[in-house]
Parts: C-alpha cells; structure tokens; sequence
C-alpha cells in the first residue's frame, strides 16, 4: 500500500449514513469482536451495532461501574451478547492481564475494534514517563493487539480498525522527542502525533496480518460531541466554533457534525465492507477510503501524506517495539 492508493471507492453511503444502513445485508453471527471503550460515545454504538447483527462483543473497562450503567440500556435481545472486562489502557499490567484472559478463553478475533482515546488532555504522564495521549491512544493499543495477535491469527479474515482523526494532519510523529521530555508540551501537537500514530500503526499492522489473510484500517469518524472533548474547556470550544456564546452547539457543529450513531459508521464500514477485503492499512471517513489531502481539499477531511508513509509505519512499529520492551 502507498498514498497513491488513498483513492474513494465509491462506497454509496454518505457522511451521515446510521449504522443500520451499513450493516444490511452483514451477518455477524458467530463472530467474535473486541470493541476498547465500547461503553461510551462512539464505542458504545459500535458494540450495540455488532452485536445486533448477532456478534459477541467483549468491550475492555477502565471504569466497571460507569460501563455497566451505560450498557445497561441495550435491549435485554443484545445484552447477553456483550461481556466486560476490566482493563485501563494506562496500565500495561492490565492489558497483560485482559489479553492473557482471553487468549485462555477465546478460540480467535474476528473484530478488534480499537476505539478509546483521549483527546488534547493537559500534560500528563503514563507508563514509564510516555506523553500520555501518545501512551493511551497507541502505545496501549499497540501492547494490547500485540497480546491478541494468537487470536486473530485463528480467524477468517480478521479485521483490525483502529480510530485516528482529522486531527493528525497538524502534524506526524515527532520522532526527536516523542514523549515531550525537551520541548514544551502542545496538546494539540501531542494529539496530532498520537492519531497519526493510530494510522500508521494499521498501515504496518495490516502488511503484517497479510501472511493470514487479515486486513487493519484506520478511520476518522468525524466530528461528534462525546465524552472525548471532557478535557477542553468550553471557552476554547466556543473559539473553535463547535459551541455558541451559550455553551449549546454551535449552528456550524449543528450542520457539520454527527450524532454518535453515525459517527459509528466509519468503523462498522471499515470493519465489514467487502470493498476493502483486497485493500490493506486504507485510511477511511465518511464511510469510505479518504482522498489524500490537496491545496483544495475543505477544512476537516482527507488525509495526510505523513500518516499513510509505509516507511514512516515500519519506523513507528520498531519504535514501538522498543518502547514496550523497556517498559
């Protein structure tokens, strides 16, 4: 896969598409999906989509009893479908721990589905000293697909989706000093590199899932208001525009963002679309491939060379390596 191929597919859906439009046609029974932070936002409606197509659904918890309020509300038909494990992506000793759970209990992976995040956080750290939205939103993920790996390597076809942002195309991964130790810290900068991250770790991923016919993509699932935007201040989201003097959402976000539901498409598409089952590491949004990004390209879509670089993944990938070896 090169830039070259960041090419629309022509999908049919549209930007607002509902997860029933995406998934007619798609049975999902007897498959097995892991959707991180599917209690919540995006992930929520992700979990609640698979598992109405007759998936089973394990959804990794950092906050047991936040999750089984929040997933209390799925009809009584899909609850039974969905299992929950407790898991906090900052802690590497419980991401052991999940993936040695379910490589004890599970006989393959279909689905990974790596959606939690964070998003523009004030400086924090995690692990040992990582920048912690570059520690949550990739290295936790990379550590814990790596622990899957056995069990996607037994699926048919297995799908790994990981979501990124518009947001990686303020900038790449800043290979100098990744986790801000001699520069000031930018959140914006740090959440730029961390979503470059997520597209560049499913560009390598999916090479390496190739030896047994597995694909991984990456996704922008658009703008949507969700639990993510819980570290900006509402001024700094009124100068931004997603919001009115008031504090309610702005006539701009009205018109251009989604609801969680149809932000949830993108990765549904990414996960089950049989337009993709010869693609490899594409990155997505509005429920198709993104077009690379141009001097006309309007403002929030389509993609960065710098996060679709097939060398700039193998840099990240042994990087990464080396990060969680030393941990």
């Amino acid at each position: 896969m090169s830039a070259a191929d960041q090419v629309p597919l022509g999908s049919g859906f549209s930007p607002k598409s509902e997860p029933e439009q995406i998934l007619e046609g798609i049975d999902l029974t007897g498959k097995t999906a892991v959707v991180t932070g599917g209690y919540s936002g995006l992930g929520f409606e992700t979990t609640k989509a698979l598992a109405s197509k007759g998936a089973t659904v394990h959804v990794p918890v950092r906050t047991p009893a936040k999750a089984s309020l929040n997933l209390a509300e799925l009809d009584s038909d899909l609850a039974g479908s969905v299992t929950t494990h407790e898991m906090d992506l900052a802690d590497l000793g419980t991401v052991r721990a999940f993936t040695e759970s379910l490589n004890a209990d599970l006989d393959r992976i279909d689905l990974l589905i790596n959606n939690a995040g964070v998003m523009a956080t004030p400086e924090r750290r995690v692990g040992p000293n990582w920048e912690y939205q570059f520690g949550i939103n990739h290295m936790g993920h990379f550590a814990m697909t790596q622990g899957l790996m056995p069990l996607l390597e037994k699926a048919d076809q297995p799908r790994v989706v990981a979501l990124s942002s518009v947001g990686h195309q303020r900038n790449g991964i800043l290979w100098d000093d990744v986790n801000f130790e001699n520069s000031d810290y930018d959140k914006w900068q740090a959440y730029a590199q961390a979503k470059s991250a997520n597209a560049l770790f499913a560009l390598e991923l999916s090479k390496r899932m190739d030896a047994f016919g597995g694909r991984a993509f990456s996704v922008h699932p658009g703008g949507i208001f969700t639990p993510l935007q819980r570290d900006l201040p509402v001024e700094e989201q009124i100068m931004m525009g997603w919001l009115d003097e008031d504090g309610n959402p702005s006539e701009l976000a009205k018109a251009a963002f989604k609801s969680p539901s149809q932000g949830a498409t993108t990765t549904l598409w990414a996960a089950t679309s049989p337009l993709l089952a010869d693609k490899h590491g594409l990155y997505c949004e509005d429920c198709d491939v993104a077009q690379l990004i141009s001097d006309d390209s309007p403002r929030g879509v389509h993609v960065a060379p710098h996060a679709v670089d097939p060398e700039a993944a193998e840099q990240l990938w042994a990087l990464s390596e080396t990060m969680l070896a030393t941990a």
